[in-house]
């Protein structure tokens, strides 16, 4: 395999016409760059940095194979990849001047690259301790007896509670984000639909968000129950009530992500009909500069 059967471009549209079937192919395994590339489309460029994005499309006799994505500051991620593909990347990447906060990818893949990004440039990779699992949605199975109450899709009028509850979450996962009318719009958290399960007196309960629909797949992104509202059923009530919604909106797959390190809401998902499609991970790596092998 050679350094320049890898096409690498700043056009999102030229990627998506070289490479949007095969990403179409396997939508589920290829959530995370389906999913940026229309964020990218929907908001432009210069929404997510000052740096220009970079993706690239490896192709061998007019055939793609793999794919991997960057919106700088953020880290690299990747379609599957076998360990000889994994190094070619990355000595394309280090022989062309690319530093790398990190990468994420399935396990496999990840590692692969990981080891092949130190190989190449010395920098050295960090396993987080954060483990993923991607689950995908086989026959759902909705929970029985559901908790009193009901689902309700929020709308534009929902606003300070929709940022209320995506800050409890952003907050429950230690993530850094502000939240804000102002600020709302430049967040991963502007484009979901949300869906809040509301007790029968109206008392909002937990919450769930859906990303819009690619490649007819919809990932089911944020789901969240206050600690001291946990273990009576809301949780799975409203995760089957998006999941349900994305299936009547035309979706072919359903995706999400889950923590592994938290045994209840992998048994759950696993209940309401997910099967694992695949692990994830993230390596960071040092601020080690890449050397032209």
């Amino acid at each position: 395999m050679r350094p320049d059967d890898w096409h690498l471009t700043e056009d999102v549209d030229d990627f998506l016409a070289r490479a949007g079937d095969f990403l179409r192919s396997r939508p589920g395994l290829h959530v995370m760059p389906l999913t940026w590339a229309a964020r990218l489309r929907a908001r432009g460029a210069d929404a997510f940095g000052t740096e220009a994005p970079v993706f690239g499309v490896l192709e061998r006799a007019g055939e793609v194979h793999a794919t991997f994505y960057r919106l700088p500051p953020r880290a690299l991620g990747l379609t599957p990849l076998t360990p000889g593909q994994a190094d070619t990347l990355a000595a394309h990447l280090a022989a062309v001047g690319h530093s790398l906060p990190s990468v994420s990818a399935d396990h496999s893949t990840a590692t692969a690259f990981a080891e092949a990004w130190q190989r190449h440039t010395g920098a050295t990779p960090r396993l987080r301790d954060t483990r993923l699992r991607l689950y995908r949605l086989g026959t759902l199975t909705p929970p029985e007896p559901l908790p009193a109450g009901r689902g309700r899709i929020l709308g534009e009028q929902d606003l300070d509670q929709v940022m209320f509850w995506c800050g409890e979450f952003a907050k429950a996962v230690g993530e850094v984000v502000s939240m804000d009318a102002d600020s709302w719009a430049d967040t991963r958290f502007a484009d979901k639909r949300y869906t809040l399960w509301e007790t029968p007196d109206g008392t909002p309960v937990s919450i769930a968000g859906m990303n819009p629909m690619v490649g007819g797949q919809v990932q089911v992104d944020i789901v969240y129950t206050p600690a001291h509202l946990r273990g009576r059923g809301y949780a799975g009530a409203v995760t089957a009530e998006v999941s349900r919604a994305a299936l009547a909106a035309g979706a072919r797959e359903v995706v999400l992500f889950a923590d592994l390190s938290n045994p209840t809401s992998n048994a759950l998902y696993q209940r309401l009909g997910y099967r694992t499609l695949t692990d994830w991970a993230a390596y960071d790596f040092s601020c080690a500069a890449p050397e032209v092998s």
